[in-house]
């Protein structure tokens, strides 16, 4: 996702996300990342697929299934991966070349923004910020780089 972004001061701004395949690590996660890898999850994923084929063979031959059950087992076995896609990190990146004078220097900003929803609300107040103060808002979750 690409925006561009005129200043005031005549700078033009590069405002690009792009979303991230694994957290960043920080300090405070570092004690919740126990597994570190994907076997329980796999493991998981097994015993729900065995325990669901041993419910379609045990199953007695008169029974009739209700169109709605599995569209709702479908849903549930949806429900964490389409969690996992919506809630991943995108990274934000506002940065300006300058102007044509010299007078403002280069720029790169940086953030993290969680949610694919969120990222593109928080791209339009960037763009914002830079049209009416020529530098991203410090309240939000940019940074400046050097």
């Amino acid at each position: 996702m690409n925006r561009f972004a005129q200043g005031s001061d005549g700078r033009a701004w590069i405002i690009r996300a792009h979303m991230e395949w694994r957290r960043p690590a920080t300090a405070e996660d570092f004690e919740h990342d126990v597994a570190a890898n994907r076997a329980p999850g796999i493991a998981m994923m097994c015993v729900a697929i065995v325990l669901g084929l041993v419910l379609l063979v045990w199953m007695p031959e008169g029974v009739v299934i209700p169109t709605w059950v599995p569209l709702a087992l479908l849903l549930v076995a949806l429900f964490f991966p389409l969690r996992w896609v919506l809630r991943r990190p995108w990274t934000v990146v506002a940065e300006t070349e300058g102007d044509e004078t010299g007078e403002r220097p280069s720029e790169r900003w940086v953030g993290t923004v969680i949610g694919m929803f969120n990222v593109h609300g928080e791209v339009q107040r960037i763009a914002k910020s830079i049209q009416k103060e020529d530098l991203p808002d410090f309240d939000g979750p940019l940074r400046p780089v050097e």
